[in-house]
């Protein structure tokens, strides 16, 4: 299970986030009012599937022992209001040999990462105030 914890003191708006063995920052752009300290909540929700992205193809890749020299990926979250729905837009570019049919099967593999699962389903959330 991942656990994290998040604290947000006085200053707008950087909040601590802490896992079981690291620490990052997190906060808000200087033109809504924070200090642009750290990535901002949507860019941490980007992150997480530009990352679980790129570590499923280089960790597929290497099992295969396919020539995949480098992965990047581009991720935009965008909040469609109109609709009332999340708007997600990846872009995968992958460097080294590889031929079509190994190409085809990583973009199958990449949208089986993990977070791309979680991201693709129903997703519930209960609060509770402590």
């Amino acid at each position: 299970m991942a656990k994290i914890a998040a604290h947000i003191g006085k200053e707008l708006y950087k909040t601590e986030i802490k896992s079981a063995t690291n620490t990052i920052i997190a906060d808000e752009p200087k033109e809504v009012g924070g200090n642009g300290l750290g990535f901002a909540p949507k860019e941490l929700l980007a992150s997480s599937l530009g990352a679980c992205t790129a570590i499923t193809l280089r960790m597929y890749a290497d099992r295969k022992g396919w020539n995949l020299t480098d992965v990047k990926v581009e991720v935009e979250f965008n909040w469609d209001e109109e609709n009332s729905k999340s708007v997600i837009n990846r872009k995968i570019a992958l460097f080294g040999t590889l031929d079509d049919t190994q190409r085809e099967r990583l973009l199958k593999v990449a949208n089986g990462c993990p977070i791309h699962k979680i991201l693709s389903n129903p997703i519930e959330i209960t609060t509770i105030l402590g």
